[in-house]
């Protein structure tokens, strides 16, 4: 990095005028472990850059941690934070760059108008509970949560500055006795064991946080540190000044031992349960884009003056920690959470309030195997009911599906099941047992249902009516298989390629693929051809070969050389579209489309690289889902991105579009739908993470059905069906 003339004295002396490509322009702010700065990308988007200081930049204990933490950030960009869109831990200087977010933090709004009105404090709370759920579902806990680090965006609260956070599970630990927060905002646990904090920190924080936006002070008040810690330990917190519709569930963030405090999930459907009194829609993307179209009203809003403050940015990254830890369920909180229902529906009716429904937490799936009906209640037009059944029964194990022969065809560990996608009710089962059990969808192929077990040695083709077996075959001697039509390609260790017949399991033809060594197939539903890439080189090097094959024969259609490292995701009217792979992470800056016919390549460079991007191809437009919730649309044929949205889910399987939307799973079992015009969040599916999942390592696709349904399988073990038509009813 250039250095460029600054004030002052000592190693930050000399500014730095670059980090990595992006121009410094000016100082958003300061902190223990570096200075934030504003840039703009060579796009023109503007960024936030944290430089480590010098002292720092030269220990190299601390660029271990720096490293384990910026990779932690990848993992937590998301709506609720300031993406990370670069960082370079082994530079001169380190740096990490995230995208800069226009608003005043908490602490200035409340310094300069005061306590917030108790429309804004609801969408406060709200919003923080939300963001909260995301950072703890990647494994995170900020431990600093406090209102200089929270943005008030136009689009609900950012959580920024995750820099005092570690790797719990590192080596590089906190000096003994130091204490790693913020005395009025720590929980008693970052006190008493601070090695020992997770989650439900956070959650205490959110009160605290939440008191200061109500009355301009915290809970436990004191102009000394040290009565401040023994409060937080000892004493009851003073809720004087907070809303008596809030108070309960603030004071069950504030429970002095953390298995007491609710979840973020579970405080978000506290919220939502007393719906008389909590305005919590505002944080529903649709309500929100509605929200932002109608003229502010005084007290319904962060307020007017709060639009053109400097912004600021995650200032630092967060530490991975145990996802499940301060997350169980336990019979104290349980009894908290009822004590929380009960007094805010006492607290409306004392205040005269209309109180129409209080929803308590808990009940769980009764575990049955039958298909539960649900109509959305939707009298204007005919609408598609919902459904959730449980092929496995109880069992706990993510259903992998597909759509074929009229029917949804899921598979999980030992069971392959049909079920009838109207409503959910089983057709049949077909048993595997362990050893040849499979995770990965049934494919139809020649009128049959295929599964391909985990080790890949059996294939077993049932009938799609009955589940019976009618043919099997041996794969072991096969290192890579693939569905292309009604062909299945085998791929022997000598590079031979044997095509096989879906339909009755005999050989169809047998040789080499001419130019390509290795001949790993890629296909896609509709098209005729499959296809070999192959990359060679490095970097600006690159090539990549794409051979286009004819499954029936195994003639070579078309052969090809494209610039860079591509990797073959969808094809439409006989195009192939590749997206770029290059990088650490895997980045896609490059979405490109090869037609045969004309022999023309088109290549679209995306404004901001997406980290391991799934795509779809619909027509002309492709749709990009990246690590931490990014989606974007870009136009082949204008030779632009449409739009790109932060959707707030960390990791997502990959995208499916049909006309009007978007859709992808979330690793709880949320099924996801965006507007695929505007590229806005429209409607999702509750959690269903499980017990036995917590992490799912191959996240299902959703499954259109003709009818307009879209269905999927969660972690619980459950699949579904939702109108595809209707997410905001979801």
């Amino acid at each position: 990095m250039a250095p460029r003339r600054g004030t002052g004295s000592g190693s930050e002396a000399e500014l730095p005028e670059y980090a990595g490509q992006y121009r410094l322009e000016s100082c958003l702010g300061s902190g223990g472990m570096g200075v934030v700065h504003l840039a703009t990308s060579t796009s023109g988007l503007r960024l936030a850059v944290k430089v480590v200081h010098a002292d720092f930049a030269k220990d190299p204990e601390f660029r271990g941690r720096f490293r384990q933490e910026v990779a932690a950030a990848r993992r937590v960009s998301g709506a609720f934070t300031a993406p990370v869109v670069d960082a370079d831990t082994d530079g001169e200087r380190p740096w990490m760059a995230t995208l800069f977010i226009p608003g005043p933090t908490l602490a200035e709004h409340v310094k300069r108008n005061g306590p917030m009105a108790p429309g804004q404090l609801r969408r406060l709370m709200a919003g923080l509970a939300e963001a909260l759920r995301d950072i703890h579902r990647a494994g995170v806990v900020h431990r600093d949560l406090k209102p200089s680090n929270v943005l008030l965006a136009e689009d609900g609260p950012k959580v920024i500055d995750f820099g005092i956070s570690r790797p719990k599970d590192s080596e590089l630990r906190t000096e003994t006795g130091k204490l790693i927060g913020t005395p009025p905002f720590m929980a008693p646990e970052q006190f008493r064991r601070p090695r020992e904090v997770g989650p439900a920190a956070d959650i205490f924080a959110l009160g605290s946080v939440t008191v200061h936006a109500a009355t301009g002070r915290g809970p436990f008040d004191s102009d000394s540190p040290y009565v401040v810690a023994y409060q937080v330990v000892h004493d009851e917190p003073d809720l004087t000044g907070v809303p008596e519709n809030l108070a309960p569930l603030v004071q069950a963030c504030l429970a002095k031992e953390p298995e007491d405090r609710p979840t973020a999930d579970e405080l978000m459907r506290e919220l939502r349960s007393v719906a008389a009194s909590y305005d919590t829609q505002s944080f529903i993307a649709g309500q929100r884009d509605r929200d932002r179209e109608r003229e502010r009203v005084p007290g319904d809003g962060w307020g007017a003056r709060d639009a053109g403050e400097p912004g600021r940015a995650d200032a630092g990254p967060p530490s991975s920690v145990n996802p499940a830890e301060g997350q169980g369920g336990g019979e104290a909180r349980r009894r908290l959470r009822r004590r929380v229902a009960v007094t805010a529906a006492a607290l409306l009716l004392t205040a005269g309030g209309a109180f129409g429904a209080v929803r308590f937490l808990g009940g769980g799936d009764s575990g049955h195997e039958a298909a539960e009906p649900r109509s959305s209640g939707v009298a204007a037009s005919p609408v598609l009911d919902d459904w959730t059944a449980r092929p496995a029964g109880k069992k706990q194990s993510t259903p992998q599906c597909s759509y074929g022969s009229g029917k949804l065809l899921c598979a999980q560990p030992g069971l392959v099941s049909a079920l009838d996608p109207a409503d959910g009710s089983v057709l049949w089962r077909h048993t595997v047992t362990a050893d040849d059990a499979s995770s990965a969808p049934p494919v139809g192929s020649g009128g049959l249902v295929h599964v391909l077990t985990d080790t890949g040695r059996l294939l077993q083709a049932l009938d799609p009516d009955s589940g019976e077996v009618r043919w099997e075959k041996d794969l072991s001697a096969y290192g890579s298989t693939r569905f292309a039509g009604g062909t299945l390609l085998l791929t022997a260790a000598d590079g031979t390629v044997t095509g096989v017949d879906g339909a009755t399991g005999d050989t169809k033809w047998s040789h080499p693929i001419p130019g390509q060594r290795e001949a790993y197939f890629t296909s896609f539903d509709g098209d005729r051809s499959a296809y070999v890439a192959t990359v060679t080189g490095e970097g600006s090097g690159a090539r990549t070969r794409v051979t286009a094959v004819d499954p029936e024969t195994g003639d070579v259609r078309w052969d090809v050389r494209l610039e860079g490292g591509l990797k073959p995701v969808g094809s439409h009217d006989g195009a192939l579209t590749l997206l770029s792979a290059g990088g650490a992470f895997g980045n896609t800056a490059t979405v490109v489309r090869y037609d045969p016919r004309t022999e023309k390549t088109d290549r679209v460079s995306l404004p901001v690289a997406l980290p391991q991007a799934r795509a779809a191809v619909r027509g002309d437009i492709v749709y990009l889902l990246a690590d931490g919730g990014s989606l974007a649309a870009v136009d082949m044929a204008a030779g632009k991105q449409l739009w790109r949205i932060e959707t707030g889910v960390l990791r997502g399987s990959a995208p499916v579009a049909d006309a009007r939307h978007v859709y992808f799973t979330a690793v709880d079992g949320r099924l996801v739908a965006v507007d695929a015009g505007k590229g806005k969040l429209v409607g999702e599916t509750p959690p269903r993470l499980g017990t036995s999942e917590l992490v799912t390592p191959s996240l299902p696709e959703p499954v259109l059905v003709e009818d307009g349904r879209v269905c999927s399988g969660a972690p619980d073990g459950t699949v579904f069906g939702v109108d595809g038509g209707r997410p905001a009813g979801w």
